[in-house]
């Protein structure tokens, strides 16, 4: 088996399992068919940015990290945080006001938090116009920009 379907197969087994050990994952790569050396299976972790990360029951399992996009949502959000300027709810939409030229950044901004009730978004130069779901809180959504600024 190639590289890169053994990579995939390890990324796939990850995803669905709570793996903790590579000894583990060896036996599950095993089970599949796949003989790899503990020092391949090191390696592959390492080239798949492959973690360990505390789980809420305190054990610990494998997990990808995606520091690119953690990175890109953390720039963001200072983005966000230095242009927002002011907020304003009227009815089913909010309108937010930034600096100028900010307006677009600040909106995918709000897009990477995927918050819940934001049917549609709308940016020009200095103002963005969220348009909230007919039947959800305009309230909570603001409340969310507001933590977004507070994080």
């Amino acid at each position: 088996m190639r590289k890169y379907d053994r990579q995939r197969l390890i990324l796939s087994l990850i995803e669905n399992q709570d793996i903790d050990t590579q000894e583990e994952l060896t036996e599950l790569l095993k089970e599949r068919g796949i003989i790899a050396t503990q020092a391949t299976i090191s390696r592959d972790i390492k080239e798949l940015r492959i973690t360990k990360v505390q789980t809420s029951s305190g054990a610990y399992k494998y997990t990808v990290i995606d520091t690119m996009r953690d990175t890109l949502n953390e720039r963001l959000i200072k983005v966000f945080k230095s242009s927002v300027l002011a907020f304003k709810v009227n009815r089913n939409k909010i309108y937010v006001n930034t600096i100028s030229y900010a307006a677009t950044v600040v909106a995918q901004a709000i897009v990477t938090q995927q918050i819940p009730g934001i049917a549609g978004i709308i940016a020009g130069h200095d103002t963005i116009l969220l348009d909230i779901e007919e039947d959800y809180d305009s309230k909570l959504v603001l409340q969310r920009l507001k933590d977004m600024m507070n994080s």
